[in-house]
């Protein structure tokens, strides 16, 4: 079932979008490179194969977008463990809006989108985020994630390096928060 934010929709995206995600992910990738693990370059040089594989894991792991009528604006990831030891936990992964699309709640129904399915799956959602980025720090904390740690040295770009705050939402102990 999609939901609805004005004019855009969040739904699940189906290797039919593959492309529209490609071309959304090397956007990202270009425009905010501190915010992904991946470079825009070794994204750039894969096929087409390998973003329908990321973009229809197996069950429950998934890739919301968010559309404006036929166009993908947006994108955020959910990565469920898949070891016996690891499957109470999963991770929010990838979340990115185009720039003329921000500041309409689209993210945050992004993020939504991805913790009600995670929360149906697992007991602990973590989500990491350059220690710079206030507005994913801020959109996160709102929506009852809490730090635990810093990644110090995460990424290196162009040789400036970016620490990454390390962040989890336990389902057991979330307050309810309004969405």
């Amino acid at each position: 079932m999609a939901e609805t934010e004005g004019d855009v929709t969040i739904r699940q995206v189906s290797a039919t979008d593959a492309e529209a995600y490609r071309a959304l992910r090397l956007q990202a990738l270009l425009q905010a490179p501190e915010a992904f693990g991946a470079s825009h370059a070794d994204e750039a040089a894969r096929p087409l194969a390998a973003f329908i594989a990321r973009i229809t894991p197996a069950p429950p792991s998934l890739v919301f977008g968010a559309f404006a009528k036929a166009e993908l604006v947006g994108m955020a990831g959910f990565l469920a463990g898949n070891s016996e030891k690891n499957r109470h936990r999963g991770t929010l992964w990838g979340v990115y809006l185009a720039p003329d699309w921000r500041g309409r709640g689209i993210a945050r129904a992004l993020v939504e989108a991805v913790r009600a399915h995670a929360a149906q799956h697992v007991l602990v959602l973590q989500a990491r985020a350059v220690t710079t980025n206030s507005v994913a720090l801020r959109l996160y904390e709102q929506l009852g994630f809490k730090p635990y740690g810093i990644e110090s040295k995460a990424l290196r770009i162009d040789g400036a390096l970016f620490d990454e705050a390390l962040l989890a939402l336990d389902f057991s102990e979330a307050e309810q928060v309004d969405g």
